[in-house]
């Protein structure tokens, strides 16, 4: 499993939200010492619109900030037409100057 090992680089970077003892929410943040990366901020649909996911992000970016960081990224698919919406109604700026690629880790010459 992979995920200890994200938390143990990036420890008190990510962080839950949490009713009735169940996770409704979550946001995974981490940085590389210069940039860090929102990899997830998910709120379960039956709790939404109620200000979690500002609260989280919130968190995450606070703890970057406590780490020296002073911007983070993120990637929203552009067919995720309520996370864009969020994520301008938060202030993000949509970057259109960079361009994305993937690489498989295999079969790299």
């Amino acid at each position: 499993m992979l995920w200890p090992r994200f938390f143990s680089r990036n420890p008190g970077q990510s962080f839950v939200a949490m009713c009735a003892g169940q996770i409704v929410g979550t946001i995974l943040c981490g940085h590389d010492g210069r940039r860090g990366l929102i990899h997830h901020l998910v709120v379960d649909p039956v709790h939404r619109r109620k200000g979690l996911a500002r609260q989280l992000l919130r968190s995450g970016l606070q703890a970057l900030r406590r780490e020296r960081i002073d911007k983070c990224h993120l990637l929203v698919f552009k067919s995720n037409f309520q996370g864009i919406a969020f994520w301008q109604a938060v202030g993000a700026e949509q970057r259109v100057s960079i361009a994305l690629f993937s690489l498989p880790t295999y079969d790299v010459d």
